[in-house]
């Protein structure tokens, strides 16, 4: 973490005095840079716990059905709940962030997750296993916009993406070894063991943090929009909701519960946008969408979207593909998508200093170029595919993503106005959320959708999967065109862009 160390410190000294107030002042910097390296690294360590939890059940749906004799469609609502709570809270975070010091919200995160963690692990049934599922995603949701905005706070923006490739370690490969983690946990224990393990280390951070956590922001006395929480709840929530009834066993492209939710979503959505424009002019918005004003964070917003929807769509097919297809057990399927995780975080900070060297632009059209020629790749696969191209698909997409996270956290959010940092990283988790809701639901109800027509024409259930995942690819192929063009739009930002006459007196860059 020798990084942090080089990334913490403050801007030159300009003190020309005495040796004496030299040495005072360098003595207060390093002291200043010990604590700022402090803070990041209990933020990292902690976000990567809460993170892991998004995606651990996938893997585990099956056992579940089973022990808790419980539906698909019950099931796939473990991992739903957790994306809906998700998108219920992230947006709050903005407020939260401006509103208190980041110590009493780190220490509220992590107690909100730990005590998820414990119900989780004493669930006697399926509903207390929903509720210990909700309590784990509420924290999980302030920690990682805590994480963004600490370091845009703390970091020079000549060391930013560096940094930001320790985040893409957190923010990508948290959620890709998800699967591998619980497929060898099952392979030997119970599932309640996917919770017993992680519950001691959630309290560790709990407890170091509570008590070596400094606070690095200056809260401001701003007031709550009550309609504001209503209508984003709402809105990203029925969002949420809606995919996730799409994608659901049952749901498809024609389930009212999918639909119904989704258009109940987008009038929240719209009423919330409406509402934060008027409320932003007297600077109280819940989420302050003057992050858009930079072209740059909106194009980088629009490629996370593509990115992420890869992400949680590979996620979800891959395992699927792996063990009703081809045949292979979880452990198997579990050790498959291993290398594809590490690749992703080993190459994380190397991917930050080659954007410090030479910024976004060549990293962001190389990754995305990969991601997409990947995906035409893997609709190539068939029910005779040998595993060894699954697995060198998944580590080749998982080079093209460590090649697109780090920039698109950096670039984005440097270009945003400081004081805007904690919306604009509300708004990164925000998007997240929604696009891994929608890479999940898309992939799910375009697999069911085909598979069920090729099983009404006779054939066996395998080729008709084989048959489903094709189509999933294939369309997620089409998508990831767009974000080939979308990254020529991203530059290195020299000065603020979102700098502008609504900025406020005393707004400043790094």
């Amino acid at each position: 973490m020798a990084e942090i160390a080089t990334a913490t410190t403050t801007h030159e000294n300009t003190n020309h005095g005495s040796p004496g107030a030299d040495a005072a002042a360098s003595a207060a910097e390093a002291a200043l840079g010990v604590r700022n390296r402090l803070v990041i690294t209990l933020l990292l360590i902690s976000t990567f716990v809460v993170i892991l939890n998004e995606t651990i059940m996938g893997v585990a749906l099956p056992r579940l059905m089973e022990d808790l004799s419980i539906s698909a469609s019950a099931a796939q609502w473990l991992t739903s709940a957790f994306m809906l709570t998700m998108a219920v809270v992230i947006p709050i975070t903005g407020f939260l962030l401006q509103r208190y010091n980041t110590r009493p919200v780190f220490i509220a995160a992590m107690t909100l997750f730990s005590t998820g963690t414990l119900i989780a692990a004493l669930a006697p049934g399926f509903t207390v296993l929903l509720v210990a599922r909700v309590v784990q995603a509420t924290g999980t949701a302030i920690m990682f916009p805590l994480l963004l905005t600490t370091v845009m706070t703390l970091v020079p923006a000549a060391h930013l993406g560096r940094m930001m490739g320790n985040i893409s370690i957190v923010i990508s490969v948290a959620p890709a070894i998800g699967p591998t983690i619980s497929g060898a946990i099952l392979s030997v224990l119970d599932w309640r063991w996917m919770f017993i393990i992680v519950l001691p280390i959630a309290l560790t951070a709990l407890v170091v943090g509570g008590i070596l956590m400094k606070n690095v922001t200056t809260p401001t006395k701003t007031p709550i929009d009550v309609l504001s929480v209503i209508l984003s709840a709402l809105g990203f929530g029925g969002l949420v909701y809606g995919l996730s009834n799409l994608g659901a066993a049952g749901g498809g492209i024609g389930s009212v519960s999918g639909w119904l939710p989704l258009a109940v979503g987008a009038l929240g959505l719209t009423a919330f946008i409406l509402r934060q424009l008027s409320l932003q002019k007297r600077n109280r918005a819940l989420l302050d969408l003057r992050t858009f004003r930079s072209r740059t964070f909106t194009f980088a917003i629009v490629m996370m979207a593509i990115s992420m929807m890869a992400l949680f769509g590979t996620i979800i097919l891959l395992p699927i593909y792996i063990q009703t297809v081809l045949g292979l057990d979880t452990l198997t399927t579990g050790l498959m998508l291993l290398p594809g995780g590490l690749v992703m975080g080993l190459l994380a900070p190397l991917v930050g200093r080659l954007y410090d060297r030479s910024g976004p632009t060549r990293l962001l059209v190389t990754g995305s170029v990969i991601v997409s020629a990947v995906f035409w790749g893997m609709t190539l696969l068939n029910e005779h595919s040998a595993p060894w191209m699954v697995v060198a698909a998944h580590v080749t997409l998982s080079l093209g993503l460590a090649l697109l996270f780090t920039p698109l956290f950096t670039a984005g959010l440097a270009a945003v106005r400081p004081e805007l940092y904690s919306h604009g990283s509300a708004m990164v988790g925000t998007i997240q959320q929604l696009a891994g809701a929608f890479g999940t639901a898309l992939f799910v109800t375009v697999m069911a959708s085909v598979a069920a027509s090729q099983l009404a024409t006779g054939v066996t259930a395998v080729t008709a999967t084989s048959a489903g995942i094709h189509a999933a690819f294939l369309c997620g192929a089409v998508i990831s065109l767009f974000a080939i063009p979308a990254a020529f739009f991203i530059r290195r930002t020299p000065a603020v862009e979102g700098a502008d006459a609504d900025a406020p007196a005393g707004a400043h860059g790094h």
